[in-house]
């Protein structure tokens, strides 16, 4: 963490214990996210101001997480994902960065396609879907709706080297499809688009002091 926030990355908070907040109740929640974001300070020597929920877990049953963030300190989140997927999301939730409950939602990238919104730069959507199509959906989002697109992924999935254990075929799929190609994908975007931190870009929309 050190290293990276040295790096002049913004660290963001994921949770302590990585539990989806429906199996947790808010006492639990507030502790939760406090200790992780404590911790995450101490190491970065720098505030730590934006959070994402495991599996996008902020979702119609759950919005009252969001204000928890805010008393804890957040502005911004990142865990509204305006899709219909058996885990998480909300299909009708707005697509952009826009202020939720008194804090900055900042939704993983969609595009519109035949009426609802297709996920298509980050985690197992970017490792799968072709290259071709998140350079698409990041240029329709920034050139046609003129808007910022959020490209993320998890640390494992530059790891095509990493055991392999035994689950349900889906959760298989999910998890190990492309592996090996997904640093590639990463470069050759780093190559093409300009990337900038979470709250940099909220300045830019005035969404954050």
């Amino acid at each position: 963490v050190r290293q990276i926030a040295a790096a002049g990355h913004e660290i963001g908070c994921h949770g302590y214990a990585h539990q989806r907040i429906h199996r947790q109740d808010p006492g639990g929640f507030r502790d939760d996210v406090r200790r992780a974001r404590l911790c995450l300070m101490d190491q970065a020597q720098a505030p730590v101001e934006c959070y994402r929920a495991p599996s996008f877990s902020i979702t119609r049953s759950t919005l009252w997480a969001l204000d928890v963030l805010v008393e804890e300190g957040f502005r911004i989140d990142s865990s509204i994902f305006p899709v219909r997927h058996d885990l998480y999301g909300i299909p009708d939730a707005e697509r952009f960065p826009h202020v939720r409950n008194g804090i900055v939602e900042f939704p993983p990238t969609t595009v519109r396609i035949a009426g609802g919104n297709l996920p298509a730069a980050g985690g197992g959507y970017l490792r799968i879907f072709p290259l071709a199509v998140t350079r698409w959906a990041i240029r329709r989002v920034n050139r046609v709706e003129q808007r910022p697109a959020m490209v993320y992924f998890h640390p494992w999935e530059l790891d095509p080297g990493q055991p392999r254990i035994r689950a349900p075929l889906r959760s298989r799929f999910r998890h190990y499809t492309r592996l090996g190609g997904m640093q590639e994908k990463v470069d050759r975007l780093l190559g093409e688009f300009r990337f900038s931190t979470v709250s940099d870009v909220c300045r830019e929309l005035a969404l954050v002091p």
